[in-house]
Parts: C-alpha cells; structure tokens; sequence
C-alpha cells in the first residue's frame, strides 16, 4: 500500500507557522526577560503539580496497562504493514537506535545520581532498606513504564502510516474518532502540540548533557568553574553536530552512531562491573527486581494526599518530571521507533520496545548505581559532589583509568544526545511537513537549531539550579501532550476493531458457528436413515 509519506516534504505552513512563531517568542522572552519567564514557570508549575499531578500519576500507569493489553490481545498478532512484510532492520540494530533515541542521555546523568540519592534521603513516607527502596524506586522510573509510554505512540502511528497507509502524523492516527477531513483539518493542533513537547523533551535532554559534559571538563582539568557561558557553548557544538547527523538520513547517521554508543556503553558498564563490587551487583540484580514487583502499586499510587507538601515536592523532581519528560519524548520517540519497525507485529513491538530496555536498564542501574551505593556505604561521600551531574565522574575517580573513563562518558553523553536530538529533528520536520518521512533539510536544520536555542533560555531561566528549570519547562510543555495520548489510545482501540485481519478472523468465527448451530439438525436426520450391515 503506498502512501504520500515516502514522499519529499511539503512545508504545511499552518502547523509550521504557529509552532515556529510561538517558539521563537518563547526564546526571545527567555533572552529578553528571563527573570519573568522564571517567575511564571515557577507559578505555572505550582498549579500544574497541585491540580493536576494525579493525572500524570493515573495515565502512566494506565498506558502500562493498555500497553500489555494489546500485546497479549488478539490485536497482538497485526503486522505494522503489509501481512507479507518483513522487518526492515535487523533486530540489534533495531533495539540499539530505540534505545539510544529513547532514554540514553538520562541514563548517563541518573545512573549514579537517582540510586545513590533515593539511599541517601529515601523518598517521604517510605521506610525500610534503603538500598531496596532507592532500587526500586529507580526501576519504576525507568524501566516499564516510560518505555510503554513510547509503545502507544510507536503502534498508533505505525499502524495508522503502514497499516492504513495513512500519513505519518500524529493526527492522522486520530482518523478513526475524528474522521478524515477533521484529523487533517482542525486535527492540525495536535501536530502542533506534538512539535511543542518534541522541541522541549529534547532541549531537557541536550540541557543535561550540556551540564554533564560541562561537570566532565571541570573533572579532567580542562576548565575551571564552567559556567552557563561554557554551557551554551557546548550547547552549541552539540546542536551542530546532531544537525549534522540528521541531514545524512536514518540509515547513515542514526544507526552509525547508535552501533556506536551502544559498544561504548556496554565497555563502559563492563569495565564498572569487573573493577567494582562484582558480587554486590550480581546479588542486587535479583533483589532490585523483587523490591520492584513488590512495591510497585505503592510506588504508581504515590500523590500528594498520602504525604502532604514534602511528597508533592519530591514528585515533581521525580515522578512527575519524569512522566512529563517521557511524555514530551513521545511525539518523537514514537515516530521514530514506528518509522524502524516497519513488518513487525504488536506482540513483537511490544516486546522489543519494553521488555528488551527496561531489562537494560536494570542491569545498567544495578552496575552503576549498585556500585555508587557501594562506595557511599564505605565513606565515599559521593552524594556530597558538588552537583548531580558530577557525582558519575568522582564515582570513576575511585577506580582506575578514571581519566580514560571519564573521556569515554562525555562521548557517550555527546553521542547519545546527538542520535537522539537526530531523530527528533527529523521528527519535527516531519510534522511540520505533512508527515513525510523525508523532510527538507533547510527544516530539520530550523528545527535543530531551535533545540539548541530553547535548551539554552531553559538553563538560563533556572539560574544557579539549571536542573530546576529543565524539569519545570518538561513539565508544562508536557501537560498538553498528555491528553493527546489518553484520546490516541481510544482511536488506536477503535482502529484495531475493525483491522482487516481481525475482520476475517471474525468472518470464519461466524462460519463455524453456524455450522456448529447446524450440525445437531444434521446429525438428527443421519439417526433417521436405515442402518446398512
């Protein structure tokens, strides 16, 4: 089944107007009043964590849920195309571009710093181990629940573009509750909102690789104090570097680098597990997994009414940036893990896109973290680096090779945001372009150079905490979005009802029933006839 999205982009100027204006008023307030746009994130965040913090809480959960459902459904066995379709990309390098494009610049930054700061100050209300609940914790955070997050997005759009032969926008896929001409019509908002929390979920990104890349040059020598000066500096190197990558296409820039950062990632983790606590982190992979089952309904009904103000604050440094920022990576992550798993089925989707990371991030977190906790234990005060993002580089210190170490975590870092940043570019051409796969360059190369001008305004609004301000943009910018997704999982349900496959399956379902209806009436006439000997 062909469809326009194979083809070159054509700029659909309503959805790229409105995203574009509004964005650059965005940065030009950031420059021009930045203590008023802090001022107002701040208020805005307030009001978002008060009233509508248990929304976040309920739809992570329920996308969990709606996630497994389809796979272990009937609709599991739907092909994401033609019945015939074979995968394009073979499954390692369809499970490392995912992984790298889904969460791999998170995982450089919280690796060490979550476990080691739910040990430290375990989060209001919990008691018991503090190394069970800082695991457990960490794991709900990262390990179904935003990659089912990504699973919805990823199905809907490649059902919708590869099934239906429909385009690859978001709104496209909202053809079965809106119809047609309204999901190309008015239906254009929702592209509009998808390229909002694209723009900011990145810019949250490229903001903390900037502040760890920035901690990694003041732990090898190479700067004194780095400033917000040096920051949007090393912003602006990465933003040319992922603008680079997303013009050479999917194929040439985002697998090449992925391969890559995955090899640099597992030597990385290798190298933590040989020359640390070996046996403390083989011990803690069982035991993180048995804390996580066993405090996970706690953990996904935890709001502000079980623990009053001191649980509200933590959840919005936590839970809550965390699903806004998953949230925000959505649009993306989902469009771009659809546009690689073209031939696969949902089951297979499913599997791949939950299971495959979250068992990777359990592993990563049992050997940095576990490791990081190790240390804490025995006097190390790493908890007490001077900000989050160094304590991964005075963790190697402890260790040998920490100036090799610590080179190969800036590239990782460098290299993670820049496959991520890749796609998401693309992404944002693609939405801007009425879905084609293969925007212009002049757009993604807007759209990238948009990121990094968004990623610097957000460092500058949080002043000395520039953490702070990452995570109280994600969370606004994401709010939107949210709603998009809870009314993407009832078009996706009502889509898949009336599947083609699903519809014979239903047809030969009647045949057989009314055979079986039938069969007693001729079964009662054969007792009639005489018996031959």
């Amino acid at each position: 089944m062909h469809n326009q999205c194979d083809q070159p982009g054509r700029t659909d100027r309503v959805v790229f107007g409105v995203a574009a204006g509004l964005t650059l008023a965005f940065v030009a307030w950031g420059i021009v009043g930045t203590t008023s746009l802090a001022t107002f994130s701040k208020s805005a965040l307030a009001w978002v964590i008060q009233n509508l913090g248990w929304a976040f809480v309920i739809s992570a959960s329920g996308f969990v849920v709606f996630a497994l459902w389809l796979a272990f459904s009937r609709y599991g066995k739907i092909p994401l195309g033609r019945d015939d379709e074979k995968p394009e990309f073979k499954t390692i390098s369809w499970v490392a571009m995912m992984f790298s494009a889904g969460m791999g610049i998170g995982l450089m930054f919280y690796g060490v710093n979550e476990p080691l700061s739910h040990f430290v100050k375990p989060p209001p209300g919990t008691d018991g181990d503090p190394l069970e609940t800082a695991m457990a914790t960490t794991l709900f955070h990262w390990t179904l629940h935003p990659w089912a997050i990504y699973a919805i997005v990823g199905i809907a759009i490649a059902y919708s573009s590869f099934r239906r032969g429909r385009s690859s926008l978001i709104s496209a896929a909202f053809t079965p509750v809106l119809g047609r001409r309204a999901a190309s019509g008015w239906g254009r908002a929702i592209d509009v909102m998808a390229i909002f929390a694209t723009l900011f979920g990145s810019a949250a990104s490229l903001g903390l690789g900037a502040l760890q890349i920035g901690s990694g040059l003041e732990a090898a020598g190479w700067a004194g104090n780095v400033g917000t000066g040096v920051l949007v500096a090393v912003i602006a190197i990465l933003t040319v570097a992922f603008v680079a990558s997303a013009v050479s296409g999917v194929a040439r820039g985002i697998q090449w680098l992925s391969n890559i950062n995955m090899v640099l990632a597992v030597t990385l983790a290798l190298f933590l597990f040989v020359v640390g606590p070996t046996v403390f982190i083989l011990n803690l992979l069982p035991t993180a997994i048995g804390d996580y089952f066993r405090e996970l309904a706690t953990m996904a009904g935890r709001t502000a009414a079980s623990g009053g103000d001191a649980t509200e604050t933590w959840l919005s440094g936590w839970t809550i940036f965390y699903w806004a920022w998953w949230i925000s990576w959505t649009p993306f992550v989902g469009m771009f893990i659809a546009r690689i798993s073209r031939g696969r089925t949902i089951r297979q989707f499913v599997a791949g896109v939950i299971l495959v990371p979250s068992a990777v991030s359990l592993v990563w977190f049992a050997i940095l973290g576990g490791t990081a906790i190790f240390e804490q234990r025995r006097g190390v005060d790493l908890a007490g680096a001077s900000s989050p993002e160094s304590q991964l580089f005075s963790l190697l210190d402890q260790f040998p090779l920490a100036a090799v170490a610590g080179v190969v975590v800036m590239v990782l870092v460098a290299i993670f945001f820049v496959s991520g940043a890749d796609a998401a570019s693309i992404v944002m051409g693609t939405l801007s372009q009425r879905g084609s796969i293969r925007p212009t360059k002049p757009v993604v190369i807007f759209w990238g150079v948009l990121t990094g001008a968004v990623a610097a305004v957000m460092l500058l609004v949080g002043g000395s905490n520039a953490l702070t301000g990452l995570q109280n943009l994600t969370i606004i910018a994401a709010l939107p979005f949210m709603v998009v997704m809870v009314g993407l999982c009832f078009s996706l349900a009502r889509d898949l009802r009336s599947d083609p496959m699903i519809r014979r399956e239903e047809r030969v379902a009647e045949v057989m029933e009314e055979v079986a209806e039938s069969y007693p009436q001729i079964a009662e006439r054969q007792l009639d006839l005489p018996v031959s000997r």
